[in-house]
């Protein structure tokens, strides 16, 4: 017996984890793995530190010369993140 009312089973998904609040989470998590894929290995290495705090990115650094470098394409930086997730997760970014 087929139901009349059925949905697809991502709708699904994430209802539930907006109910539950996890969804937000989730972003978060997804948003400092996928780090290393935008800006490459090379750069990644250089990363001691990555946390989010109140929609702001905090990244330490190992290199004053990549701190400069990134805090002049941050804006672009926080678009391409937010873009890989699928959400905004991030409004700033903050270089340490």
């Amino acid at each position: 017996m087929r139901r009349s009312k059925a949905e697809p089973i991502e709708l699904l998904i994430r209802q539930f984890l907006r109910r539950e609040a996890l969804e937000a989470p989730l972003n978060e998590h997804r948003l400092l793995k996928s780090w290393g894929e935008v800006l490459g290995p090379n750069i990644a290495s250089y990363t001691k530190q990555l946390n989010i705090r109140n929609q702001t990115l905090y990244v330490s650094l190992s290199s004053a010369t990549l701190r400069q470098e990134l805090m002049m394409g941050r804006e672009l930086l926080v678009k391409r993140l937010n873009e890989k997730v699928g959400a905004t997760v991030i409004t700033d970014i903050i270089f340490r």
